[in-house]
């Protein structure tokens, strides 16, 4: 499918913005909530929006070549600021709206913004906090102004005045279109700064050109069409939730659905019903938890219902993944199922209409898939990163197997070095890392080839595996490499662990420190009357150290010996983002953890063999 950006001749995101509006104006382009009534977009108010937001950034003194910030939740004016930038000849720039005000400063300052769109008094209030420190940003427009009308800022600038004074500039006619004309597939569209798991965060450049390769490529593998209907949840800082809420919406016209937060992202699956859905693995493992849990408090005999249709799920699913056709009394055994269960469970998970679906950003457990799978539920993994655009991997068809990616999407090459190592090359790798030359040469080489920095398997079908990130594979005394994050997934698929960090680096066993999923443990413990008042006075229960017990041993038998988990602490608090334990993006900062949690990490190989 070859779609022209019609003002410029060139193929780029608003040109695709404008085809759109061209060919389908009435189409339904975006849908959120608002006062609890949808409110729809269609894709000729889309481009009217953006129009203005263009133009009212360059009333307000936004160059070609600057480059705009967003501080905020997915909404429409997310889009229409970023597209708005683009337009105007700039760059956009996301910042996780749960980021504090340091880390905030980090990735305004570093862009080098000039102009900080922020959803509300909350995220402003961050921008004026370190508004000294930010020399370059000339002004704040907001979203929501509640709370902001007696600030006396002369920077706060309203998103509803940023569109009256781009609708007073479009009185010119032409104008827009000028701006249009002016943008090429080779500029830099928008700018995604990495989770900064060792460090910090780096922005990576990417480019139109790079966008419509790894789209094109994704339409190619996956066949999403412009019937489709997604949900807008992940944050848009982040490049998966911007292939679902920006690439495939503006190449194909794909109707994109504001969920009202990620707190609420179940609830919102069932009312908005996509059909086609990513999941990041935290939220596969939310939703088999809540299935597995709200079973457990169910009557007896829909318990016993539950035990006998997923048995025979697991059979038909593990006959489907080993590509083996079902017979007719299979097919009549499912059919039974779907009535008396399946369905029911679907449409509780709010993915009964999802056709497609998969698991993408990080490694996800087999065995989380493997659930859905019995369910009826077809999920595929795939994988990508920030600096090929997007999705690079993922299962063609019905060729599924579980605990790899897939293979490659079109038009992109790839080798596995000596060492393990995955190198990709394609259209789609991006141009490089904002301000850092130095970081660009150590990924990209003299041949083009982006090193991934991930340690890959091949299995006998070709398909790809992901072992884990060369940095952390850990090493024991024994001299056995092994891979955490394989251990971390087989732990985390129990309803009661949140989270793993597992432990063995030059030891001579592996242990793990282990936070409790409050709210499933919370229900247990008030289930077995135990008291309890806070997190940490939870994780001190001794029956709550045994229930986790239990699940470390279901653990360990689905690993082999050498990567089972001897030893493990509870941690006596949930990993927070505001000191440094986490990311943005809820990946683990695992150095913070083993110099916050040396302690812990001592005690359990002061004294070898012996569990909290």
């Amino acid at each position: 499918m070859a779609v022209v950006n019609p003002e410029g001749g060139e193929e780029t995101l608003t040109g695709l913005l404008a085809e759109r509006a061209r060919a389908h104006p009435d189409r339904v382009a975006l849908r959120e909530k608002e006062f609890g009534i949808w409110q729809r977009v269609t894709w000729a108010d889309y481009l009217g929006h953006v129009r203005r937001t263009a133009l009212g950034l360059g009333r307000l003194g936004f160059e070609p070549g600057d480059n705009l910030a967003i501080l905020s939740e997915n909404r429409r004016e997310w889009l229409y600021g970023q597209l708005g930038a683009i337009a105007a000849g700039g760059r956009v720039v996301g910042v996780y709206p749960t980021s504090p005000a340091a880390e905030v400063q980090y990735v305004v300052d570093h862009s080098q913004a000039t102009v900080v769109l922020c959803e509300d008094q909350e995220q402003a209030d961050k921008i004026l906090e370190v508004g000294d420190r930010l020399p370059r940003v000339k002004k704040i427009v907001v979203a929501d102004m509640k709370g902001l009308r007696h600030y006396d800022d002369p920077r706060i600038v309203p998103f509803a005045e940023l569109e009256r004074l781009g609708g007073e500039a479009a009185a010119a006619p032409g104008r827009f279109e000028e701006l249009l004309a002016q943008v090429r597939p080779e500029d830099v569209a928008i700018i995604i700064y990495t989770s900064g798991t060792t460090g910090h965060p780096k922005g990576a450049m990417i480019t139109h050109r790079n966008i419509l390769a790894m789209t094109r490529a994704m339409i190619h593998a996956t066949g999403v069409s412009s019937t489709d209907s997604v949900v807008s949840y992940l944050p848009l800082c982040h490049v998966a939730e911007q292939i679902f809420s920006v690439f495939l919406s503006l190449y194909l016209g794909v109707t994109v659905n504001f969920a009202e937060s990620l707190r609420t992202i179940q609830e919102d699956l069932r009312e908005i019903a996509p059909t086609v859905f990513l999941g990041v693995p935290r939220i596969w493992e939310k939703l088999q938890s809540s299935i597995v849990i709200g079973i457990k408090e169910s009557p007896a005999w829909r318990q016993r219902l539950y035990a006998l249709c997923t048995a025979q799920g697991y059979r038909l699913a593990d006959k489907r993944l080993a590509g083996r056709a079902w017979s007719a009394l299979d097919r009549l055994a499912y059919a039974a199922c779907y009535v008396l269960l399946f369905r029911a469970l679907q449409n509780y998970v709010g993915l009964r209409r999802t056709w497609f679906s998969f698991s993408a950003a990080s490694a996800v457990s087999p065995e989380v898939l493997r659930f859905f799978h019995a369910l009826g539920l077809r999920v595929k993994e795939g994988y990508g990163m920030t600096e090929c655009s997007g999705l690079s991997f993922i299962h063609h068809g019905d060729d599924i197997r579980l605990g790899t990616v897939g293979t490659a999407v079109p038009g992109l090459e790839f080798r596995v070095t000596e060492d393990g190592e995955l190198l990709k090359r394609g259209e789609q790798i991006f141009a490089g890392y904002f301000r850092d030359p130095e970081a660009t040469a150590q990924v990209i080489d003299a041949e083009g080839w982006l090193h991934t920095g991930d340690v890959v398997e091949l299995d006998e079908t070709g398909q790809v595996k992901i072992v884990d990130r060369k940095k952390a594979i850990l090493i024991t005394a024994g001299g056995k490499n092994i891979s955490p994050t394989e251990i971390e997934n087989a732990l985390k698929v129990s309803p009661y662990i949140k989270e793993a960090i597992v432990l063995g680096e030059g030891e001579k066993f592996v242990a793990a420190l282990i936070q409790i999923d409050f709210d499933n443990v919370g229900k247990w413990a008030t289930d077995q009357r135990l008291a309890y008042t806070n997190f940490k006075s939870l994780a001190a229960l001794p029956e709550v150290v045994g229930l986790i017990a239990g699940e470390v041993e279901q653990a360990n038998e689905t690993l082999a010996r050498v990567k089972q988990v001897r030893v493990f602490r509870l941690l006596d608090k949930e990993l927070d983002h505001d000191d440094d334990e986490v990311t943005a993006t809820m990946k683990v900062r695992r150095q913070t953890i083993y110099q916050k949690y040396a302690h812990l990490i001592a005690e359990i190989y002061g004294r070898a063999g012996k569990t909290a």
